[in-house]
């Protein structure tokens, strides 16, 4: 038998202890005589031959010299025993861990085609594990509970009902797969102050016209500037944070929005990168009703409310009272007139439902919204 264990190679799951009892078996010697001729304790030899103990290069040379066969044979035959063990382990680890799909939006994300669709029944439930762990780019669902409790630490409070953590999070992590496509220069908030300048200015355009130049104009800046698919159960429209020290983040989800809530919602976001910490994420809705305003998101908005319309128009917008009023004031300030129905409308100077006309829709078609294929089958 010995003569064939060169060629010994296979193809399930055997410890090399297997050989080693055949071996046994076929000398009639006892774990005993192997122990004594060895110069291990019969235990040793014991969790050797159940696969409880590794064979290590010293085991190893003693074996070759003891049973037969070469060091690197044992060696190997522990090597491919312990790398076959290792898709098992990791099999019963997914099927242990599928109680966390249910803190994330699975479904809506399969839906999206940001993971592959699959039923969800008990059979697939380790796959989806499987899925969302490389989704997050994380070892298992502890590691994503200490590594994203960080960021969920992080977050400003928006609502005041309960928030749906694991939504929010995918949804930020949508943000950065997107972000680490590119490179971008190193942040520098007078050239960043610049290029909202410069944004600002694009207000006038078509989506497909001041998209690309908004998104380059950001780059220059140190601050990567995307449009992410909103995730209903995140609850979350904008949100702003650090990805380093040197590189910013602002992400929107569409989500149907009109020419006044695209523009407020981008530079709200901005302020807060202008004005406010590295450490912490910014998140924001429109649901005005659950909103929670702390001094940073005071500051913001109220940073984007003059940025947009400066103060020594207050009195002028107060007394406007048609759409060619309004059309007029827009092109002195050089913007688009939605901003400044959106403006009346949320001073309560017009009723809500007053010249939305004056505003444009912005959808996922023409904002260029749509999948597109990341490395290792994720989609946004």
């Amino acid at each position: 038998m010995t003569e064939d264990l060169q060629t010994f190679c296979p193809d399930w799951i055997s410890p090399p202890g297997d050989t080693i009892a055949d071996i046994l078996e076929e000398r009639e010697w006892t774990q005993t005589d192997l122990a004594k001729r060895l110069g291990y304790t019969t235990k040793h030899i014991s969790l050797l031959i159940n696969g409880k103990a590794p064979i290590t290069e010293q085991t190893a040379l003693k074996l070759e010299t003891v049973l037969g066969s070469s060091a690197r044979f044992w060696l190997t035959r522990e090597a491919q025993y312990r790398a076959k063990l290792v898709p098992q382990d990791a099999a019963e680890d997914l099927r242990n861990w599928v109680s966390w799909l249910d803190e994330l939006p699975v479904e809506e994300l399969m839906a999206q085609g940001i993971i592959p669709k699959q039923d969800s029944d008990a059979k697939n439930q380790p796959n989806l594990v499987q899925e969302m762990l490389r989704f997050f780019r994380v070892a298992s669902p502890q590691e994503w509970r200490n590594y994203y409790g960080i960021k969920e630490a992080a977050f400003r409070p928006i609502q005041a009902q309960p928030r749906d953590v694991g939504a929010i999070l995918a949804w930020l992590r949508l943000g950065e797969i997107e972000a680490e496509k590119f490179n971008t220069q190193k942040y520098n908030s007078g050239k960043f102050e610049t290029s909202l300048r410069a944004i600002r200015e694009l207000t006038v355009l078509s989506p497909a016209e001041f998209l690309p130049q908004m998104q380059q104009l950001c780059q220059n800046a140190g601050v990567v500037f995307f449009l992410v698919p909103k995730l209903s159960r995140s609850q979350t429209s904008g949100a702003a944070r650090w990805l380093n020290s040197h590189k910013a983040l602002i992400q929107l989800s569409l989500d149907g929005k009109q020419s006044d809530r695209f523009w407020f919602s981008f530079f709200h976001e901005a302020a807060h990168i202008l004005l406010h910490g590295k450490k912490e994420i910014f998140l924001d809705n429109w649901d005005e009703e659950n909103r929670l305003l702390s001094k940073q998101e005071t500051e913001s908005d109220e940073w984007a409310r003059k940025f947009l319309i400066p103060p020594e128009f207050e009195v002028e917008l107060t007394q406007l009272r048609s759409k060619e009023q309004i059309i007029i004031l827009a092109k002195n300030l050089g913007i688009h007139p939605g901003i400044v129905v959106g403006r009346l409308q949320d001073e309560g100077k017009i009723p809500i439902n007053w010249m939305n006309d004056l505003k444009d829709s912005f959808h996922s078609r023409e904002m260029g919204v749509k999948n597109n294929t990341l490395p290792e089958r994720i989609l946004i």
